[in-house]
């Protein structure tokens, strides 16, 4: 009898744990801003985006926010898809290609030819999340022409966007036209930069 006890004791007990199920992890990916315009025609530049560096606090799988002025937020359930440095540079890169028309904008470099690319170094000072207000990203970035050890063109982005909606999805998307921002003032950087 004893043993019968402890047997459905044990038995109510696995079943109950069995019943705890624990949030299933979301993950999310940067987008390059479907807003953006080409300038029109065909641009025979090729640019390298990278290297890419990000601020300590969010380089780490799960998308942290700001939730007060000394307290942040990592969310164990809403996570980056990728490395936040990776999908940064892409992304820019991606817009970048939009907005010079140009199909040779890559964070890889593809050509065999270090005279012909241009070189965009990205630091990210702030990338900042507010659920439900908005979300901040300060950039320095550096374009360094073709066969050039030092950067011609220096600056510093600062584009802050409301979020649209509740959620990460509203969150995310705000990022995206906040970079998209960001690749604006490097496009235009590109476009009047000594030998373009």
């Amino acid at each position: 009898m004893r043993h019968a006890s402890a047997c459905l004791l044990l038995a109510l007990a696995v079943a109950g744990l069995g019943g705890c199920k624990s949030p299933s992890a979301s993950f999310y990916t940067l987008s390059p801003d479907r807003s953006l315009a080409s300038s029109g025609a065909t641009r025979s530049i090729a640019v390298v985006i990278g290297p890419v560096t990000i601020p300590d606090i969010v380089d780490r799988p799960q998308i942290v926010t700001r939730v007060g002025d000394n307290q942040v937020e990592v969310n164990e359930f809403a996570r980056w898809a990728q490395p936040l440095s990776g999908d940064i540079g892409r992304v820019i890169a991606a817009d970048l290609a939009v907005l010079l028309n140009s199909p040779q904008i890559s964070v890889y470099d593809l050509t065999h030819d270090p005279l012909g690319v241009w070189h965009v170094r990205i630091d990210v000072m702030r990338f900042e999340s507010a659920p439900g207000r908005d979300v901040t990203v300060d950039v320095l970035w550096a374009v360094r022409p073709p066969g050039k050890a030092r950067a011609v063109t220096t600056g510093r982005s600062v584009a802050r966007e409301a979020v649209s909606g509740p959620g990460y999805e509203s969150l995310v998307a705000a990022h995206d036209r906040a970079l998209a921002s960001v690749s604006r003032d490097i496009a235009s950087a590109l476009q009047a930069s000594p030998g373009q």
